[in-house]
């Protein structure tokens, strides 16, 4: 029985097990920023999360897959983000406005530069953004778009076709530039242009008498 429960204590809990792979997350975020997708080592990381390259490999398999566990891990938190901006039960301008906020800051923030930048350098990494990013990000807010055109808001057939003229007016061609290495704008700039994309956007697709 002793030598059972020493086995026991032995291993790391669940919640153990979950803390230490979100430090090892933390740890490769930050040599991402760092060192850029290039510098990223399994070595590094888990010098700078307090542990082994051998967990690093039980939980991701290899370089890649932390990478790609990384890219999964902050479009969680992306989405989250944006699916709390989803209030329905506030005013719809402010609600817009919120969601393109926190579109531009995310999308013009270090993180997303260093992850997109880390998913031009693999077609598999590239896909996995997409289908995290923008496939599931995109229709959380089409759907709340639909949801306003059938309460009358806005003047909108396609709900997902309205993400897109909405994503065009919010976002630009400033995402590109960011990567492409011009400065990101402050939070006082990006909250400027999200209230001018929404006022754009309810002009040409908000309901007769909504937009002002």
């Amino acid at each position: 029985m002793a030598a059972a429960g020493a086995s026991r204590r032995g291993r790391p809990r669940a919640g153990e097990q979950a803390r230490r792979r979100r430090a090892a997350l933390e740890a490769a975020l930050a040599e991402l920023l760092e060192r850029g997708v290039a510098g990223i080592t399994m070595q590094a990381v888990a010098t700078r999360a307090g542990s082994s390259k051998e967990s690093l490999y039980a939980w991701f398999g290899h370089r890649q897959g932390l990478l790609a566990a990384l890219i999964e891990w902050q479009a969680e938190q992306v989405n989250a983000a944006v699916a709390t901006a989803l209030d329905r039960s506030a005013d719809p301008r402010d609600t817009l406005t919120a969601i393109a906020r926190n579109l531009l800051m995310l999308l013009v923030g270090d993180v997303s530069v260093a992850l997109n930048r880390a998913a031009m350098t693999s077609p598999e990494l590239a896909e996995l953004l997409l289908r995290h990013g923008r496939y599931t990000t995109g229709p959380l807010v089409a759907e709340f778009l639909g949801h306003l055109a059938d309460e009358g808001v806005l003047r909108v057939d396609d709900p997902e076709e309205a993400f897109q003229f909405f994503y065009g007016l919010v976002v630009r061609d400033l995402q590109i530039r960011v990567l492409l290495g011009e400065r990101p704008p402050g939070e006082e700039d990006i909250r400027v242009q999200a209230r001018i994309a929404v006022d754009r956007f309810l002009a040409l697709a908000g309901a007769d008498g909504f937009a002002r």
